[in-house]
């Protein structure tokens, strides 16, 4: 792993940091690259924007482990409320949200309570519920809670990372449960013992499990398939594994960031791909937007260019 991605997974779990800068102009400024905005009309409105440019949205209240189940079910009935605004607006919008932002490091079945009601509240049931992965510590936990909601909730969606040694199990035991799965490389700060370090490694690894899902896609078999990442060599590895399976281009979908390959994202939507953008909003950005920044530690110089422009 290299030192500038260490060095902001660090930063992403330092809280007295996550203080300091969230107050600051200059990084609220920035943080912009990557969300629209810290309000919920902001949000809104992008995806809207995006809609009427053919690329679908999700949308993610930022925020992660609440102490308190007060705050877990104040989260939950905020995003009923956003599922009441999506369908108002009639776009194609889904959610995606955290497990310790509903309570998860209280007990599961908290977390699963204000998962179930926020499915209940769902206004399609082929809308996607998108759960997502935190650090690999809440992986069993997270996959017992989907379980259970697949049991009585269609298109409860959860999100795997392949930086993990464990994620080739956990696919094909998700497989079985027609489980809707999105793939990710993974932004936490794991050790050796856990997770894949080297960018190479991960990225093999990444594409052989893309070419599993497809291959379960192209018999009928698992859930819907959504691939996140902006990576274009792996993009264009996926299309040509979906074709060559005669996976129709309707099975499964690409999913990026708000403000991240827009180009890409344009150019893949023009060819007929299904491109999901993930909006996000709220104060609690900073941890989020670290880790956005150790996925690409690139992105810093770009951020560092665009307020000396201002």
């Amino acid at each position: 792993m290299g030192l500038a991605r260490q060095a902001l997974l660090w930063a992403s779990q330092n809280q007295w940091l996550a203080k300091q800068f969230q107050t600051r102009a200059f990084t609220r400024r920035a943080s912009r690259r990557f969300l629209p905005g810290e309000d919920l009309e902001s949000a809104l409105s992008a995806t809207e924007t995006l809609g009427a440019e053919g690329i679908a949205t999700l949308i993610t209240l930022l925020g992660e482990n609440v102490t308190s189940a007060a705050e877990a079910g104040d989260v939950a009935r905020e995003y009923c409320s956003v599922q009441a605004d999506i369908a108002t607006r009639s776009i194609d919008c889904q959610l995606s949200v955290k497990p310790t932002q509903l309570g998860l490091d209280l007990s599961s079945e908290i977390c699963r309570q204000q998962l179930e009601t926020i499915l209940q509240q769902r206004t399609a049931p082929d809308v996607i519920v998108w759960i997502d992965m935190e650090s690999a510590a809440y992986v069993d936990s997270t996959l017992h809670i989907v379980e259970r909601l697949s049991q009585t909730h269609r298109n409860v969606g959860v999100c795997l990372q392949a930086y993990l040694h464990r994620t080739a199990s956990d696919v094909q035991r998700l497989i079985r449960l027609r489980v809707p799965v999105r793939l990710v490389k993974g932004a936490y700060r794991e050790p050796a013992s856990v997770a894949i370090q080297n960018k190479a490694d991960v990225d093999r690894n990444y594409a052989s499990l893309a070419e599993i899902m497809l291959g379960a896609a192209a018999n009928g078999e698992g859930g819907y398939s959504a691939f996140g990442t902006h990576d274009m060599s792996l993009i264009a590895r996926i299309r040509d594994a979906a074709g060559q399976l005669d996976v129709t281009k309707d099975s499964y979908e690409f999913e990026m960031l708000y403000g991240i390959a827009r180009e890409g994202q344009q150019s893949l939507a023009n060819e007929g791909y299904r491109v999901r953008v993930l909006v996000s909003y709220g104060s609690a950005w900073f941890p989020w937007y670290m880790r956005r920044l150790a996925e690409r530690p690139a992105n810093v110089w770009f951020v560092v260019k665009s307020l000396v422009a201002r």
